[in-house]
């Protein structure tokens, strides 16, 4: 691995939801009713924050297993079609954040992604989002198996990047993430809007 030597980040690391792209659990939801039977409250809990989808998202289960779970516990009633367009057509994207990616790379620097995720949601943004494909590599939590905040999986980012320390600045929305990357001596913000995020970066001495 390589040691941790310059004064300015070496590659950037971006979170995916809140940072890249937003997205909307309630739009799955309005989306995946008319095929439930049960009552609303149901796919809200399941779709939201649930140990579930913690389980699919780890790695834990497939998407298949997962499907047949929802299905149990909401009464979904149509195809797995119908559920895997439902659940995971629920992003807009981060216009300025986007650019700002764009703007890095263009510059010199790496980026990666490192995201919690699921294999049905990352279906979709390959398809309608082509930033996705403009990274040098994705750290996507159901394909590692591990989840945000455990070191283990900052370890796979140093290692993907061959860097480490103050070589990664991160950035993402929630604090506990964020905490983890400062734990392991990176450079991170929590995001709370493109302005401040450019901010930091420049702070930083990220240059484009």
């Amino acid at each position: 691995m390589t040691a941790s030597v310059s004064t300015t980040p070496r590659a950037i690391v971006f979170d995916l939801g809140k940072v890249l792209l937003d997205f909307d659990w309630q739009l799955a939801v309005r989306q995946l009713m008319p095929h439930v039977r049960n009552p609303l409250t149901a796919i809200q809990g399941v779709l939201s924050g649930s140990s579930l989808l913690h389980d699919y998202e780890s790695g834990a289960i497939s998407t298949s297993d997962f499907f047949e779970q929802v299905r149990s516990r909401v009464g979904f009633a149509g195809t797995f079609e119908d559920f895997a367009a439902g659940f995971g057509d629920i992003f807009t994207e981060i216009p300025e954040m986007v650019a700002l990616h764009a703007a890095v790379r263009r510059a010199g620097y790496k980026t990666y992604l490192f995201s919690n995720t699921n294999e049905l949601a990352i279906q979709v943004v390959r398809a309608k989002f082509p930033f996705f494909a403009e990274f040098d590599g994705w750290f996507l939590s159901y394909e590692q198996r591990v989840m945000k905040p455990a070191p283990r999986s900052y370890e796979i980012v140093e290692t993907m990047a061959g860097l480490q320390g103050p070589d990664l600045f991160y950035l993402d929305d929630l604090p506990a993430n964020v905490e983890g990357a400062l734990a392991r001596g990176w450079r991170a913000v929590v995001h709370v809007s493109p302005e401040l995020s450019r901010q930091a970066l420049a702070e930083a001495g990220v240059r484009w």
